[in-house]
């Protein structure tokens, strides 16, 4: 007999086996290597499932709250998606617990906090983890006027947190505060309130390498190759007008950042921008409101300046065949624009937005072409253009990217829509 055990201390015996406990009845290399292998993997097993007995604790000790970190930030896209249509305004409060220590017993406070919290909020508010373990979140909706509710918002949350917690703990709860439209003067691009942006952005960061990799060699191969080109143009520029060759403008960038955005110049010098604010106001508000009928119906029509008095001759054909644009490709090569993406806006073109209209400068750097140069260019209307330029930012992929760039010297050759 190889085992001098009766069968029901098998179970027994073999658990000795592996723990080195008793030898090996057989003594080949071969079977004590395999043996070996066994007992490897056996602990590897046994402190994997440790590793994760240790994080389930870690998740179940967080404090008890109505949304997880993933459902939290679905409510709070859906929430501003929704204020995008409605205007109704929401806040969002944010509290940073993670300098808050422990109490005298040595017990977590993210509990007090928690509950401070649900007796501070109404009935239609939102608690839950912007970040599991550290942020906790607050969305208080339909807030109305802003200065008034932020107060009354701020003063009943600190009272409660002081009546149940000691004033140096509160101290260290870092609180902020989000406000969804955002006040003016605030910066349009707070991702604080875009965590679907910022899921996305992560989500495509390879492709986004490559999109970036596609822009510094392009953009530089077209500098190199457009040389003469550029010099012929400057040359013009200087023999036909007064002025700069280069047109430079602040332009508003990813996530409503400023930039200079640089074309050949087409216009004469000290010109009034009068003309072009009147018009980039009468375009959207030809957009949002024709159903409405609060905009005449010359109004509607007025979908791009044509005959502009601003523009000189040489600058008429420059920008019919879209050669003005190519000074661009240095504004890609800085990191400023993408060769594809949206088309840059000035800044008081933005304060005439509608707050749908702000996705398209937050998802993607602006771009010298894109779906609406290839699609429909100055023939569309500006909502159009904007729900072209959602499309793209929604649809995007790198194969996306090339497809407008073949497609993008057809537009241009043919001059539909440019004026």
């Amino acid at each position: 007999m190889i085992f001098e055990r009766n069968p029901g201390s098998f179970g027994s015996y073999l658990q000795e086996f592996v723990s080195g406990q008793v030898s090996s009845p057989i003594s080949s290399p071969e079977h004590e290597k395999q043996i070996g292998k066994e007992k490897e993997k056996m602990d590897s097993a046994m402190k994997s499932d440790s590793a994760s007995a240790d994080h389930r604790a870690e998740i179940d000790s967080l404090p008890p709250l109505e949304y997880d970190e993933s459902s939290f930030n679905r409510i709070l896209t859906l929430e501003r998606k929704r204020t995008e249509r409605s205007k109704r305004p929401f806040v969002l409060m944010l509290l940073s617990i993670d300098r808050v220590p422990a109490d005298e017993n040595g017990a977590d406070n993210s509990g007090t906090i928690v509950s401070c919290l649900a007796s501070s909020i109404r009935d239609i508010d939102v608690l839950g983890w912007y970040k599991a373990g550290s942020v906790i979140g607050v969305i208080f909706t339909e807030i109305g006027d802003c200065k008034p509710a932020l107060d009354c918002i701020l003063n009943r949350v600190r009272t409660n947190l002081l009546d149940c917690l000691d004033s140096d703990i509160v101290k260290r709860i870092d609180i902020s505060i989000h406000y969804f439209p955002e006040i003016s003067g605030r910066s349009a691009g707070d991702l604080t309130l875009y965590p679907d942006i910022k899921k996305t952005r992560s989500a495509r960061k390879i492709s986004l390498f490559v999109k970036r990799s596609i822009d510094i060699v392009g953009s530089l191969s077209a500098l190199i190759l457009c040389l003469p080109v550029f010099i012929v143009i400057a040359a013009l520029i200087k023999h036909t007008s007064k002025g700069p060759v280069f047109f430079r403008q602040k332009r508003v960038g990813q996530y409503g950042k400023t930039f200079t955005f640089l074309k050949f110049r087409s216009m004469f010098v000290n010109n009034d921008p009068t003309i072009h604010k009147e018009y980039v106001k009468s375009l959207i508000c030809s957009s949002d409101s024709a159903a409405s009928g609060s905009c005449d119906s010359q109004t509607q029509q007025v979908y791009k300046i044509q005959n502009d008095p601003r523009v000189t001759p040489l600058g008429r054909f420059i920008r019919r065949t879209s050669l003005d644009e190519l000074p661009q490709f240095i504004n890609v090569l800085k990191g400023d624009m993408s060769l594809v993406g949206p088309r840059p806006p000035i800044p008081y073109e933005v304060e005439s937005y509608e707050l749908w209209h702000r996705r398209r400068v937050l998802e993607m750097k602006p771009g010298i072409t894109g779906l609406w140069q290839v699609e429909g260019r100055s023939r569309t209307t500006f909502n159009e253009m904007v729900r072209l330029d959602l499309f793209y930012l929604a649809n995007w992929s790198v194969w996306l990217d090339l497809k407008l760039l073949f497609r993008t010297p057809f537009a241009v050759f043919t001059s539909k829509g440019a004026y």
